[in-house]
């Protein structure tokens, strides 16, 4: 989920994000993914959990079933917009993960997920996540490295230009590995660190493949021959049930002291 510093994104690119978004949203793994996020926030009737760069705001309305006073903040105007649209009763804020809108220790839960990796400054995100909890008030990251996608084809070498060209598009495309010393640093404890590895085998991410490889040869790392290429033999792997692509997502949890 977007939590970009700015609210100026196009309106076609932010229509792109919710398509992407609603679609990784749906997924089974997805789904459990984000149930295990509230379970790691140990939610509670009653309790202030923020969610940060809450997209179209499903996680939001997902931890109010479950008794919480749950807010979604998001830079992106449009994004509030259409979360208020679909989950009217909800209460969203735009905003950014630098600048909450809540007081010095107003809340026992933040959640941030698919976000880090948008920001310049990881690290002071975290600390304004400290100033916003309440001690003994918990934090869950959720994120991918976006080194680390493990797709089969049949050059390597050309897979690695692709994901590691795609990978250095991002701002922090690394930080799930600093996560846990991130909070370390801001005095958080009882860190954990756990790994949900979700593969595919079928069409289902393949948009998610060629947009790897369009965003590789935008960047001129690959020519139009080899994008051409890898994307009509992962095309063919989806179509004849021999996709392979897994992306591992990682979430730190913790509290704060």
């Amino acid at each position: 989920m977007d939590t970009n510093q700015t609210t100026d994104r196009p309106v076609d690119a932010t229509d792109a994000l919710i398509a992407l978004l609603d679609l990784a949203d749906t997924l089974p793994q997805a789904s459990e993914l984000r149930e295990r996020s509230y379970e790691a926030l140990a939610i509670t009737p009653g309790a202030a959990v923020v969610d940060v760069g809450c997209g179209a705001g499903r996680a939001v309305t997902e931890m109010a079933a479950r008794g919480a006073r749950a807010v979604g903040v998001d830079p992106n105007e449009r994004m509030i917009g259409v979360a208020w649209k679909r989950w009217p009763t909800m209460d969203f804020r735009v905003a950014g993960a630098y600048e909450l809108p809540f007081d010095d220790g107003e809340l026992y839960g933040y959640r941030a997920d698919k976000v880090f990796h948008v920001l310049d400054d990881p690290a002071r995100a975290v600390e304004e996540a400290r100033r916003v909890l309440a001690p003994g008030g918990r934090i869950v990251l959720v994120g991918q490295d976006w080194d680390t996608f493990v797709i089969d084809a049949d050059d390597a070498a050309l897979t690695r230009t692709i994901v590691h060209a795609r990978a250095d598009q991002v701002v922090s495309p690394r930080v799930v590995r600093r996560s846990r010393n991130l909070l370390l640093d801001a005095g958080f404890t009882d860190i954990t660190v756990e790994v949900h590895t979700a593969v595919f085998t079928d069409e289902t991410m393949l948009p998610v493949l060629v947009d790897l490889a369009g965003k590789a040869h935008a960047a001129g790392a690959i020519s139009d021959a080899e994008a051409e290429t890898w994307i009509d033999e992962q095309r063919d792997r989806a179509q004849n049930g021999r996709l392979f692509f897994a992306l591992p997502l990682f979430m730190t949890a913790a509290t704060r002291r």
